[in-house]
């Protein structure tokens, strides 16, 4: 173990507590806002040794350590994503913490573009596989034969089950698809996401992927939602942009909110 990871661990427990942490909730652009109804510690990144310092308006770079729904969660409040810093591996030393936590599951969550004419803004979209087109990956680096992770059930089949349940629940539609990653900070072109649609993507965003590689690196299991924001390019005529993510984001994260509540009461 690290000695930052050493540092962020007595940090968390001397603010938190030391109970363990169930399960992680990583927030998207414009969710943060779930991490105010955790009942628990905000501890900011930049007093944990090593978390990213992040520069993306619509997150809010802090560790919540606390209680939902009956259930000890730790939400980070902000990713560092790869256009940022041109660094995939960004969000390596958070997991570990979290692994360390105690946690054994992730959920991510992410906003993004749709491909699908049924899947339109407002709406969620269960990741149930992902397309790496940018070609970068967390683990480049890594020493041991440890890199060599297996993907093919990346996104976990039981915990992905119990999502649905919950959103039908709920009344909340969630249909599954594929998400591509795109590294950003610039917006696809018609002609990429044309590419994307042919090799199968249903949503398009700058996130999520590789969070779920090292997750799953680190032994945890993985579920991911996205909150679609808008068309992807040259599917609508809508203008994209950050601000126009971060204004439609609202839109999907209270059904998104009550889906991922429902959930943590049935872990209970």
């Amino acid at each position: 173990m690290s000695k930052n990871v050493e540092d962020c661990l007595a940090t968390i427990r001397a603010r938190a507590g030391a109970e363990p942490v169930r399960l992680g909730l990583i927030l998207g652009s414009g969710l943060g806002h779930l991490a105010g109804a955790v009942e628990g510690v905000a501890i900011p990144y930049a007093d944990l040794p090593g978390f990213p310092h992040v520069g993306v308006s619509g997150h809010n770079p802090n560790l919540v350590i606390g209680d939902l729904e009956g259930v000890r969660v730790a939400v980070f409040g902000a990713r560092e994503h790869y256009y940022e810093n041109g660094n995939p591996s960004a969000m390596r030393l958070p997991l570990t913490v979290l692994q360390a936590l105690g946690a054994t599951a992730l959920l991510a969550t992410n906003a993004a573009g749709s491909l699908r004419p049924d899947i339109r803004p407002g709406d969620l979209m269960l990741l149930n596989d992902h397309i790496n087109f940018s070609g970068l990956n967390p683990l480049i680096g890594e020493k041991t034969d440890a890199r060599f992770v297996p993907m093919t059930t990346a996104h976990d089949a039981d915990l992905r089950q119990a999502l649905k349940s919950s959103a039908a629940a709920e009344g909340v539609a969630l249909p599954e698809g594929v998400y591509a990653w795109y590294s950003g900070p610039s917006f696809e072109t018609p002609a990429e996401i044309r590419a994307i649609k042919i090799l199968g993507g249903d949503a398009v965003g700058m996130s999520t992927v590789p969070e779920v590689i090292l997750a799953r690196f680190l032994g945890l299991r993985v579920a991911a939602i996205s909150t679609i924001t808008n068309m992807a390019a040259g599917m609508s005529d809508e203008q994209i942009s950050h601000e126009h993510t971060k204004a439609m984001a609202p839109l999907g994260a209270a059904k998104l909110e009550r889906v991922l509540r429902h959930f943590l009461r049935s872990l209970r």
